[in-house]
């Protein structure tokens, strides 16, 4: 006997084969599933806003670091504490919470079926660009000149592929809608970025002139 969650999936309880929990434990676990998925969702949107808006300031801190010393020495100090707080205030909590949510549903969805690999696949792969930023985030700290401005505005766009990625995924659970999705995501940031440095040469050539 499944128990059916009104989300509109039916989770795959754990247990051995032919030997699953008790109906007493799938209740129990039934009950749960609903907060944590919520709690799971909350913390992963917390998770991307952090990293969306600590890259833009990485932009402002290394940007700053080419400014004259006057106005260095005060935007410096400024930007980098908002860089901290945002970063072991908000990002670092909410992206634990959000991987310690998400094992504690995993078990609910066991063994994994292909959009579920595929996920974990990619939660790996935004772990590692958390791990990136962190790296990024200790040496502008330090004064460090870290690749350029323009480097992490395309960084930037990193995190919005991992999150489409992830959502089409979680959304559609079909690993060709996944493939379509990032693909016209990826067309429209080559148009976007195409068009900022179209831009930028133009606005060069009339502040030459």
């Amino acid at each position: 006997m499944r128990i059916v969650i009104r989300s509109g999936y039916v989770p795959r309880w754990g247990g051995l084969r032919g030997h699953g929990p008790s109906g007493d434990s799938r209740h129990e676990e039934a009950s749960l599933y609903l907060p944590l998925k919520a709690l799971h969702i909350i913390s992963m949107v917390a998770w991307f806003s952090g990293l969306f808006y600590i890259v833009r300031l990485f932009v402002y801190l290394r940007e700053t670091q080419e400014r004259p010393s006057s106005e260095r020495d005060v935007l410096q100090p400024q930007l980098r504490l908002m860089a901290r707080r945002l970063w072991f205030g908000i990002t670092w909590p909410a992206g634990l919470a959000t991987i310690g949510f998400g094992l504690a549903l995993l078990p609910m969805f066991w063994p994994p079926g292909l959009w579920l690999q595929l996920k974990l696949a990619l939660v790996v792969g935004l772990v590692a660009y958390h791990g990136a930023c962190h790296q990024m985030h200790a040496r502008l700290q330090r004064g460090e000149a870290v690749a350029s401005g323009r480097f992490f505005r395309i960084w930037n766009e990193l995190a919005t592929l991992f999150l489409v990625s992830i959502v089409f995924l979680v959304v559609l659970k079909n690993s060709m809608s996944l493939v379509w999705g990032v693909a016209g995501l990826a067309v429209f940031a080559a148009v976007l970025m195409a068009g900022i440095t179209l831009y930028r040469r133009i606005r060069t050539r009339g502040s030459e002139a």
